[in-house]
């Protein structure tokens, strides 16, 4: 990684990296990452505080990872910032505010929180978790036509123009999407938005009593007036994000051996680079 690599470019490497449960652990223990996700944070580029937030809740999903997390010397402080700067999106603010309350609550309730982990264990892998904010919920698509990177592509920018939209995360093997929205957004949003590329149609994943999962589909008639982004940052098209393909990506599971070789050169870019 040469000295001319930005600081966008490392924060969505850093992102990419923490999307990967293999690396959350190493990320939080390196000595140079977790304090530049920090700086990130504090970042005049709202992209750049804006994926470093994505990183940080990757971290956060590791329960082994929050109290170190919360112990970081700027990680509260710099959450709070971000939660009330005037100038920070609502989406960003909103993450801000779950991460906040994650770590926040980190040491607390351990009783609760164990049996939210077997609960979760017995789940597919979610980005959110939807008991920690009740202004937030998490949606679950299966997407026919969700074939190749192309058409991820073509997803993400239908989704991240629908206001509400806090992040998502995709499940390519099973043509999954695990979205999270603002509590008073329609699911039908997500399946109109999904539609309109008019290669992709999308149904909703819902669990039964029994814990079976059940496909329901949106009706056609049922579309839903899409309220579009204007406020939050643009996402990093895929084009420059390493993890286009997909037996390259750092991300993908088994990749910690080539991942972590490139946390150690992020970490050390940080370190150099921690004024912009």
């Amino acid at each position: 990684m040469s000295a001319e690599v930005d600081a966008l470019t490392v924060v969505n490497q850093l992102r990419d990296l923490a999307a990967d449960p293999l690396n959350r652990r190493a990320i939080v223990e390196d000595q140079g990452c977790l304090p530049g996700l920090i700086l990130f944070l504090d970042h005049p580029n709202p992209q750049v505080v804006y994926s470093a937030l994505l990183a940080v809740r990757y971290l956060a999903e590791c329960r082994a990872n929050r109290e170190k997390m919360k112990g970081e010397l700027g990680m509260m402080l710099s959450l709070q910032n971000v939660m009330q700067k005037s100038t920070s999106p609502g989406e960003t603010k909103l993450l801000a505010s779950e991460i906040y309350e994650i770590l926040q609550s980190a040491g607390k309730e351990e009783a609760e929180q164990a049996e939210a982990a077997a609960a979760s264990c017995r789940r597919k892998a979610h980005f959110f978790l939807g008991s920690n904010n009740k202004r937030a919920k998490t949606v679950v698509l299966h997407i026919d036509g969700l074939d190749d990177s192309t058409r991820r592509s073509l997803c993400e920018e239908a989704l991240l123009k629908i206001r509400g939209v806090i992040s998502f995360t995709f499940q390519m093997a099973v043509k999954r999407c695990v979205v999270r929205i603002r509590s008073d957004l329609k699911a039908e949003a997500l399946g109109t938005a999904i539609n309109s590329t008019k290669v992709m149609t999308a149904q909703q994943v819902v669990k039964t009593e029994d814990g079976a999962e059940l496909m329901v589909p949106f009706q056609e008639d049922s579309a839903v007036l899409v309220e579009e982004n204007t406020d939050i940052p643009d996402y990093l098209p895929e084009e420059e994000s390493p993890s286009q393909e997909q037996d390259k990506a750092v991300t993908r599971v088994g990749s910690i051996t080539d991942g972590m070789g490139w946390l150690s050169t992020a970490a050390n870019f940080l370190t150099r680079s921690f004024y912009w």
